[in-house]
């Protein structure tokens, strides 16, 4: 089980939020957002593929892993963001956020790789929230977990999600020897 995977089923959903919230402070989310791929392309960069491969804790997300989970959230923010912004209050699904990084074997895949498909997708996802209007941002889905979200609500959340991974990656490499 992960980091945030793990503190996510010990708090209840404002927690939850109110802690992505505080990663970002007075950030502009987008901003960040944008920032996002430069950050793990610097990471990819500056170690080695064994190393963005190991696993310095037992039974956590190797940072390879982590990389790969941002891109699988890449995946469901988006079609969240575009369930909200077509739909009617539509239903949102969480995700077995550890199946998924399991099941898609994140860790054997090349680290540009991942980060590249992350970027790819960012950059859809970005184009999608520069054009969203004012009125827009109070849509608002229900998701199975948290309850009612607004695209208001999702933007600092989603950014504050990159944060809290990028910080897991940086803690634990070094961690490393």
């Amino acid at each position: 089980m992960t980091e945030s995977h793990a503190a996510r089923s010990l708090v209840d959903p404002r927690t939850y939020r109110e802690n992505l919230f505080l990663l970002l402070c007075d950030r502009d989310p987008l901003e960040v957002l944008a920032q996002t791929a430069i950050s793990l392309d610097r990471i990819v960069s500056a170690h080695p593929v064994n190393v963005l491969r190991s696993r310095p804790i037992e039974g956590e997300w190797t940072p390879n892993e982590i990389i790969g989970h941002l891109g699988d959230g890449e995946w469901v923010y988006g079609c969240r963001l575009r369930w909200i912004l077509s739909e009617d209050n539509p239903s949102i699904v969480g995700t077995n956020q550890d199946r998924w990084v399991a099941r898609q074997n994140h860790n054997d895949r090349d680290p540009a790789e991942l980060v590249e498909m992350f970027r790819a997708l960012r950059e859809c996802n970005l184009a999608l929230w520069k054009r969203i209007s004012p009125t827009d941002l109070n849509r608002t889905g229900h998701h199975n977990e948290r309850g009612a979200e607004s695209l208001a609500l999702m933007l600092p959340m989603w950014a504050g999600h990159d944060f809290s991974h990028l910080n897991q990656i940086n803690r634990y490499l070094q961690t490393l020897p």
